[in-house]
């Protein structure tokens, strides 16, 4: 299996023996922050699965980062019944990245992977018991992620999950609805491996977003695998507002640009497609008062919006007009907080004011 020591591989070259299946510990980690609502639901779903509801082969820690609403109080309470130990650690610096982190070093002693959940999710009966099952299935992967199917609340919301899941929006990446398994380069994080976990450093705590595509970067240059399981699906509720979807695409082009930065990576070109597309309708706008044949790029650009909003109203009814405003506003938020933190750490660099985080990408 992925487990490295005395509980498996380390790397590829480890001759110690795998553990048996039977002896593999799970730890469940859920970030919260204000998540009263969510907390018990989640909870519930996830004891649902027999493997969570052995207390010798699981515990639960919910890390939560200072909530101001009930969510801790449910949390204590729902423990005091549950049929696993549900610990509750107070998470200083607020952000899932630092909370995941804590709860390993206080308590991951003795477990041998990591399940990493959300609190706003509603999981499958069998979750903890399909990852495990396909993470023995992909011997030499030293973590699992999984395939999201995108929901949506509200019209607006509806459209902006059926059009996150076409090539346009998701620039075709395999976890955004796809259902084929394989190894990947990045996915929704689900199962790790604790010792490749603590080997890579765990999640950067300065990352607010993308930290898990920074961390799949580290797995896979310490020579780890992933493996996307296509059978496990796990809902994704998209923001229900124009507004709340800009807010959260622009955070996710910063995120992008902090792991570029760190790791001086080269963009792919479907991350880049985004950006492109927003510099040259600039352009185009800019100088189409003298050069007016510049207009047929943001006329192009524009046709394939309608076009992708005619498929919308067909397959979804009226609501699928919104679909066109989601994708304009999922490109060009997340070309603009690309844009942003990339010109930011330029500036920073030039004055030669940039601190180690800023040269970190955090």
């Amino acid at each position: 299996m992925g487990s490295s020591g005395q509980n498996g591989k380390e790397g590829a070259t480890s001759a110690s023996p795998v553990s048996a299946p039977k002896d593999l510990r799970i730890l469940v980690v859920i970030p919260t922050l204000n998540e009263a609502k969510a907390i018990q639901p989640c909870l519930e779903s996830l004891l649902r699965d027999p493997l969570l509801r052995d207390p010798a082969r699981s515990s639960l820690v919910v890390a939560d980062g200072g909530s101001t609403d009930e969510t801790v109080a449910i949390v204590q309470r729902f423990a005091e019944t549950a049929p696993c130990p549900i610990h509750v650690l107070h998470n200083p610096e607020r952000l899932q990245s630092a909370a995941v982190n804590r709860a390993v070093v206080n308590h991951g002693e003795g477990f041998d992977l990591l399940l990493r959940c959300d609190a706003h999710a509603i999981y499958p009966a069998d979750y903890a018991t399909a990852l495990l099952a396909a993470f023995r299935l992909a011997e030499d992967a030293v973590s699992v992620v999984v395939a999201m199917d995108s929901q949506g609340n509200g019209n607006f919301g509806r459209a902006a999950a059926w059009v996150v899941d076409t090539p346009l929006g998701s620039g075709g990446a395999a976890h955004r609805g796809g259902r084929a398994s394989g190894y990947v380069d990045h996915g929704h994080h689900a199962l790790m491996d604790l010792n490749w976990f603590r080997k890579v450093g765990g999640y950067d705590a300065a990352f607010s977003h993308n930290e898990d595509a920074e961390l799949d970067w580290r797995l896979r240059a310490a020579g780890g695998r992933i493996w996307l399981a296509g059978d496990v699906r796990l809902g994704y509720v998209m923001r229900s507002t124009p507004t709340a979807l800009w807010r959260q695409y622009q955070n996710y082009g910063a995120g992008r640009a902090a792991t570029l930065i760190k790791h001086r990576m080269r963009p792919r070109l479907r991350q880049m497609v985004p950006v492109l597309n927003l510099v040259l309708c600039i352009m185009a706008l800019a100088i189409a008062a003298v050069w007016p044949v510049a207009l047929l790029w943001p006329l192009v650009y524009l046709a394939a919006v309608l076009a992708v909003t005619v498929v919308a109203c067909l397959r979804l009814g009226a609501i699928g007009v919104w679909s066109g405003v989601a994708l304009v506003v999922m490109h060009m938020a997340w070309a603009i907080g690309l844009l942003r933190r990339m010109i930011g750490f330029g500036l920073r660099s030039a004055s030669g004011q940039t601190s180690r985080t800023q040269r970190d990408g955090g």
